[in-house]
């Protein structure tokens, strides 16, 4: 869906073709976005047609101002996207203003360091990530689509619907990898899963030829201990949010991460979440009321964390209802878009240079 340049008051680059957590946060945002009145569309490759956005071809016309702005607003969340910002705003001289999202939770770069001070405002994407940011910043965590990700609403969402044993399903989903603790939640399974046969446990995600041996070595160790029909690996899935429906309890073990949304995703679905403290997992549960969370590769404290919760399936409901109580008040995605659309205001307000934000 083309835009016209001047009802365009805040420009969402994406600087990357293959599909990413970015390029998801960007999609499911601006349509929330527009409907709080703000004139914000993306420009660059891999994005659906039916989002407002621009071509190439019309960069020139960001020289003119938008019709309702002294100045519109570029928001950058990757290096090479404050890189561009940081040219049209301060060589081409473009009346422009630079706002970039940080999820790092890491000592930036020095030239990232550069480029982050040229900003006009600065948003974190969780309280550990912003305590890696050296100038004001707000946080503004991610939320969840509360209407794609819910609670069970008809048979198929019953994991009976699923046709595989027991009564009770614990997932973990996404890439099957190290950096995502796959080989501790199996470890932790092929440890408690024979004191507790009424549970099946499902892995789905995609495996990349890198990480296959990786995945094989755990299929071994699953056959070895005779647990291939309750431990198994369904790779990607159609619809993986049937099946956040179909647990009684979601674990994300990472030993580091980003953000990382699933947590989130299985609350929204009334799933009680064990997770490990890496990305902003630990900013999202509420450990003896929606969950429990445990240090990061800490693999003993895994199991400790899930044993409970197969013992006492009854607990996992209670926490999964409180979970999505917890997360419709939270992190509902169009809280996120809010308060963005609140910090793209401050900046529209302050007119000059001075760096916007809430902490430092």
């Amino acid at each position: 869906m083309s835009e016209r340049i001047s009802d365009v008051e805040v420009v969402a680059p994406n600087f990357k073709r293959q599909l990413s957590g970015v390029t998801s946060t960007i999609v499911q945002l601006i349509p929330l976005q527009r409907q709080l009145g703000l004139g914000i569309a993306t420009l660059g490759p891999g994005l659906p047609d039916g989002l407002p956005k621009f071509g190439w071809s019309s960069l020139p016309q960001l020289w003119q101002r938008p019709k309702r702005r002294a100045h519109r607003i570029w928001h950058a969340r990757r290096n090479n996207e404050m890189v561009a910002g940081v040219i049209m705003r301060d060589l081409l001289r473009m009346p422009l203003r630079l706002v970039f999202t940080s999820a790092a939770q890491r000592n930036h770069k020095p030239f990232t360091k550069w480029l982050i001070r040229r900003m006009d405002a600065v948003i974190a994407t969780s309280a550990r990530s912003g305590s890696y940011l050296e100038v004001p910043h707000t946080v503004v965590m991610h939320g969840v689509d509360t209407k794609r990700f819910h609670p069970p609403q008809t048979a198929e969402d019953e994991f009976t619907a699923s046709g595989l044993p027991g009564r009770y399903a614990i997932g973990c989903f996404g890439r099957v990898r190290h950096q995502k603790g796959t080989d501790l939640f199996v470890e932790a399974m092929i440890a408690l899963l024979p004191d507790y046969p009424e549970w099946t446990a499902i892995i789905t995600g995609r495996t990349t030829a890198e990480h296959k041996s990786f995945e094989n070595d755990l299929k071994a160790r699953i056959a070895e201990a005779g647990l291939a029909d309750r431990i198994l690996f369904l790779g990607e899935v159609p619809d993986i949010k049937v099946w956040y429906r179909r647990l009684s309890l979601y674990v994300a073990p990472s030993r580091n991460e980003g953000f990382g949304l699933t947590p989130l995703e299985a609350m929204a679905s009334r799933t009680a979440v064990v997770a490990s403290d890496a990305g902003a997992y630990a900013e999202m549960i509420e450990p003896g009321r929606t969950g429990a969370v445990v240090t990061a590769g800490d693999g003993a404290a895994l199991q400790e964390a899930i044993r409970r919760y197969l013992a006492d399936p009854d607990l996992a409901a209670i926490h999964g209802k409180n979970g999505l109580a917890h997360v419709r008040e939270h992190f509902p995605l169009e809280k996120e878009a809010a308060a963005i659309t609140a910090v793209y205001e401050q900046v529209f307000a302050s007119g000059g240079r001075t760096m916007v934000g809430n902490a430092s």
